[in-house]
């Protein structure tokens, strides 16, 4: 028996003017797995995360998560129900710390009112779950660091503190390695593969190192369609894919 849908898309389309960003998209990406999102600049990719996040309303079609019609429920409402996501270009309160960061997170997930802009991270009922969030991110050490202060690297692993912050279900992250060295990339990966089992992921991802080292299935846009979903290795050997956006490097 295969492992349920934790998200399901069918024939999804969102126009913008004359441009079909999604043009009859279906995807499912099933229970606990890291489903990574590739194609070539335009192909669709962010504009779909825009509508699963409830960001943008589809013109047509459907998205069901866990199992339920969301496909015009506003943002907030798909993140009380599980859904969190990251964003290409990231978004912190710099002028707090590390761990205020995160308590905020843990404080808007949680719908609580108590003291919103100020040390949050010092009432334990924020703090100590945003330390349990740092600690499974590597930056325990960087708590008490204002986060205008961090690498660009650590910015990206706080971002995902906060994605996490609210326990999801689903994790929809936009290229979290945008603008990273090697390094910093290289420890991306390996914190994205220790969250493997724990969350469901669908990644979007230009790195095809870390795409192919990660992912479980692979489903890749061109034109706002999908052309194909397979594992790692049929991605890489699928003809069509290499032609339309891998070329050499899969061989």
């Amino acid at each position: 028996m295969s492992a349920p849908a934790a998200l399901e898309v069918r024939d999804l389309v969102k126009r913008f003017g004359g441009l079909a960003a999604t043009d009859g998209l279906s995807l499912a990406v099933t229970a606990g797995e890291l489903h990574a999102l590739i194609g070539p600049n335009g192909a669709g990719k962010t504009t779909l995360i825009g509508q699963l996040s409830g960001e943008l309303r589809p013109d047509a079609g459907s998205v069901r998560f866990r199992d339920r019609d969301v496909t015009r429920l506003p943002a907030h409402r798909r993140a009380a129900m599980g859904l969190a996501r990251s964003f290409q270009i990231t978004s912190l309160f710099p002028s707090f710390s590390v761990l205020d960061n995160v308590a905020m997170a843990v404080q808007a997930h949680a719908g609580h009112s108590f003291r919103f802009w100020r040390d949050a991270g010092r009432d334990r009922r924020l703090g100590d779950p945003a330390r349990a969030v740092l600690e499974r991110v590597g930056l325990s050490a960087r708590a008490d660091v204002y986060a205008s202060d961090l690498a660009h690297g650590e910015a990206r692993q706080l971002e995902l503190a906060m994605a996490l912050a609210g326990d999801p279900a689903l994790l929809l992250l936009d290229e979290p390695m945008a603008g990273c060295g090697p390094e910093e990339s290289a420890r991306m990966v390996e914190l994205l593969r220790s969250l493997k089992g724990t969350v469901t992921i669908l990644l979007v991802e230009h790195d095809m190192d870390a795409v192919f080292a990660l992912a479980d299935r692979i489903t890749v846009l061109v034109r706002g369609r999908a052309l194909a979903t397979g594992t790692p290795a049929a991605i890489r050997s699928d003809p069509a894919v290499r032609e339309a956006y891998l070329g050499g490097e899969a061989a």
